[in-house]
């Protein structure tokens, strides 16, 4: 669990700072740290986190459990 916690605040980390550091570039890659911020209060209100469900759909595949896909 611990190490899932780090895994997700290492990605919304780099994100985050990668949407901050382009804006420089381009205004239009703030938009990426603002979806971010956006993803993290509808996460804390609904549960539902975009991450770590993506990090169970990977664990699964990998493990072979409930929603591999498998080829024949």
């Amino acid at each position: 669990m611990k190490d899932r916690t780090r895994l997700h605040d290492g990605i919304v980390g780099v994100l985050v700072t990668l949407g901050v550091l382009l804006g420089t570039f381009n205004v239009y890659w703030l938009l990426l740290p603002a979806l971010v911020g956006v993803l993290l209060i509808q996460s804390y209100f609904t549960g539902f986190c975009p991450v770590y469900y993506t990090l169970d759909r990977i664990e699964a595949s990998k493990s072979g459990g409930v929603g591999a896909s498998k080829s024949a």
